[in-house]
Order: C-alpha cells, then sequence, then structure tokens
C-alpha cells in the first residue's frame, strides 16, 4: 500500500478539521477510505504533536550546570550563561538530589527514563480506580461527570482520581491496556475514535403556526433559570419516523418522556403532554419552550387546557433550547436512531428517565437532576 506523504497527510487532518468526512477526502485525493481510517485510528483520531525536543536539557548543559554547581555559583548566574530560565535550573537540580548530590549524566540518564513512552497508564497501574469507572460508564455516565464524581466520593483517596481526559485515552488508546475495549459503546458519541468538532449542517423547511408567541417574550425568569417550572420541549425521532416526545426542566434539568401511540400529529402531542404536565404542582408547569415543528400547532388549546404558555425559538436557532437538545443528545445512548419509538412502553421510558435524572451534572454543582428537582417540589409543598 502506498504511503501518505507528509504533504497528504497535512491535507487529511486538515480536511477533517474543517469537517469533511472520511469518505469525501478520499473521493478527493483518490485515496482508499480504508487507509484514511487507519491513518487516524494510529493517531486515536488526533492530530499528531510535533514535538519540540530544544525545549530539553541536553547533557552539555546538564555538564555545564554540574560545573556552575561545583565552582558555588547561584542558579540565576548558571541560567544566564545556558540563556535559560532560573527556575529551569532550580527544576533540574531539585529532580536530581540538589546541589550536593547533582552528576550530569546519572542526571541525562534519569531525564531519558522518564522520557520513555508509553508510561503505565494510571487506570492499569491501580485495578481498584479501573473498577470503579468501569462500572460507572457502564452507567453511561460521562467520563467527565465520573471525574468530578470520584473528588467527592473519595476526598481522602489521592489514588482514586484521574481525569476526563484519562479516562478517554483509555478507551481509544487499547495499548493501554486500561479499559475493556467495549465500553467506548456507553460515551455519548458512541465513537471508538475522536472526530473534530467541526461539522457540516443542513436545514430543514418549517410549516407555519398560528398565534404563535416567539422566545423574545418569554419572562425573565425564565431566561435566567432563576425559578423551577420552564421547561423545553422536542421531538426525539425513531426508525420509520416514529417519535416520542420529551421535556427538560430549565432549572433542575429533570427530565419527562412521553410516549405517543396515536404519533406524532399535533393533537397526539397536545394530549400527551397536557396529560403529564397537569400532574405537576401548579408552581411547576408555568411555560413550555419549543422549536418551530408543527407538531405544536394545537398550542393556543394546550395553553387553555393547562394554563401553561408556550414560546416558540427563532427558526434555526436549536440553543435556545440548550437543555432539551443536550439531553437529546444524552438520550441517544440509550435510544438510537434505529429504535422503533413505537414499541416503547410508557414504563420503559419512565425506567429510562429515572436513569437519567440520577446522573450528576456539573451544572448543578454535580447534584442529580433528581435531587435537584425534589427539593423544587419541596418548596411548592
Amino acid at each position: 500500500m502506498q504511503r501518505f506523504s507528509e504533504a497528504e497527510k497535512a491535507d487529511i487532518w486538515d480536511a477533517l478539521e474543517r469537517g469533511e468526512s472520511m469518505r469525501g477526502i478520499a473521493r478527493r485525493i483518490g485515496r482508499a477510505h480504508g487507509s484514511i481510517r487507519t491513518l487516524v485510528i494510529a493517531s486515536w483520531g488526533m492530530r499528531p504533536k510535533v514535538q519540540v525536543s530544544g525545549l530539553r536539557l541536553s547533557l552539555a548543559e546538564r555538564e555545564e550546570i554540574s560545573r556552575g554547581v561545583a565552582a558555588g555559583e547561584s542558579m540565576r548566574a548558571i541560567a544566564a550563561r545556558l540563556n535559560r530560565a532560573p527556575s529551569t535550573v532550580s527544576r533540574e537540580l531539585a529532580a536530581n538530589g540538589g546541589r550536593c548530590q547533582y552528576r550530569a549524566l546519572k542526571a541525562e540518564r534519569a531525564a531519558r527514563r522518564r522520557a520513555r513512552r508509553p508510561k503505565v497508564a494510571k487506570l492499569a497501574a491501580c485495578p481498584r480506580l479501573a473498577r470503579v469507572v468501569e462500572a460507572r460508564l457502564a452507567k453511561w455516565w460521562s467520563p467527565q461527570q465520573i471525574s468530578s464524581w470520584l473528588a467527592l466520593a473519595y476526598p481522602e483517596d489521592p489514588e482514586m482520581r484521574v481525569s476526563h481526559e484519562t479516562i478517554y485515552l483509555s478507551l481509544f488508546v487499547q495499548s493501554r491496556g486500561a479499559l475493556r475495549h467495549e465500553l467506548f459503546r456507553c460515551l455519548r458519541t458512541g465513537r471508538a475514535i475522536r472526530r473534530p468538532a467541526a461539522r457540516l449542517k443542513g436545514g430543514f423547511g418549517q410549516g407555519k403556526i398560528v398565534d404563535k408567541v416567539m422566545i423574545s417574550e418569554r419572562p425573565a425568569e425564565a431566561k435566567d433559570r432563576a425559578v423551577p417550572g420552564h421547561w423545553e420541549g422536542d421531538l426525539l425521532m425513531g426508525r420509520r419516523m416514529t417519535a416520542i416526545a420529551t421535556l427538560v426542566e430549565r432549572k433542575t434539568r429533570y427530565v419527562m418522556l412521553l410516549r405517543l401511540p396515536d404519533g406524532h400529529t399535533a393533537e397526539s402531542v397536545r394530549r400527551a403532554i397536557a396529560k403529564r404536565i397537569v400532574t405537576l404542582p401548579a408552581q411547576l408547569r408555568r411555560s413550555l419552550t419549543w422549536d418551530q415543528g408543527t407538531e405544536m400547532a394545537q398550542h393556543v388549546r394546550f395553553t387553555v387546557d393547562t394554563g401553561v404558555a408556550v414560546y416558540f425559538c427563532d427558526p434555526k436557532s436549536p440553543w435556545q433550547r440548550g437543555s432539551n437538545e443536550n439531553t437529546n443528545g444524552l438520550l441517544r445512548q440509550y435510544l438510537p436512531r434505529t429504535t422503533d419509538m413505537s414499541t416503547l412502553t410508557q414504563q420503559r421510558l419512565n425506567s429510562i428517565a429515572h436513569s437519567l435524572n440520577g446522573r450528576p451534572r456539573q451544572t448543578l454543582g454535580w447534584r442529580s437532576p433528581s435531587e435537584a428537582f425534589s427539593e423544587a417540589v419541596a418548596m411548592t409543598a
């Protein structure tokens, strides 16, 4: 197989960072899609970084430091002669026995030993930590949730700490031998390699909704999440145009999932949401924000039936319902796009919502939505 030139590699990584697909790149440069995928996987889905060895001290510089120490010179004087920062000389001496024990050749060998790669991953060196991380991944916690939770759950045990980046690398780089490879499916993206953040997006036309009230007229208390009771809603689509309704409370991120047995027409969506939302205390059903989808065309009757005002986002502005968009992304771990939503029971949807509401959230100070929502309900009692 013909190797990629450095120019071709740079072109491939530039294209990936612009959001192009691997197949598109392969067609453009006339190479096999599998070859590009092999190149990307070999780098763990990340563009290789150029190593700048000139930042490291050389053996000659270490010998100069050794002579300066033997002559009784200050660290600033030695650093000035080497054109290095005094802190570099200070760290070099501290890492190699101090002024009394510093030897250039011994320090050089120690530096080479520390620089050897790959190092043993922390998760591979600590089976107890790896077991805890794997158990949380199996519950579909994100690496960041796991990392932050460990600091709270084991405050006196520094061995039980790991960064979210280490967890990601242990999943993507199997040579580390730290976590089971199949656990990458528990990540929100479900991918075994990383992808650039850039994405190519398209849009769809929207139908007309009569008498809609735009989000600009929504109360300020809903925008700043000052009080609970303001909801965001949307449909989560599945196989053969089946769908369920998702509702997320803005302040607590509490999720409710609703089955739509009669399809996702405006009438069936209105009935399903109205039936569920009226079971909440009046203080916890203040408003509902929806996108421009015509499934909410009966919003006026919905407001009359429930007393909940409905506000519509601007066209092609999903960030105005950010909590709901994020939640729908999390739900794809449970309900992929190939799921036939019409086969799901309300009991199954309640179980999924319970699982999601039990996961800690950074925006809630690593509390779960269930805990935050329970506090809100208690305040209304």
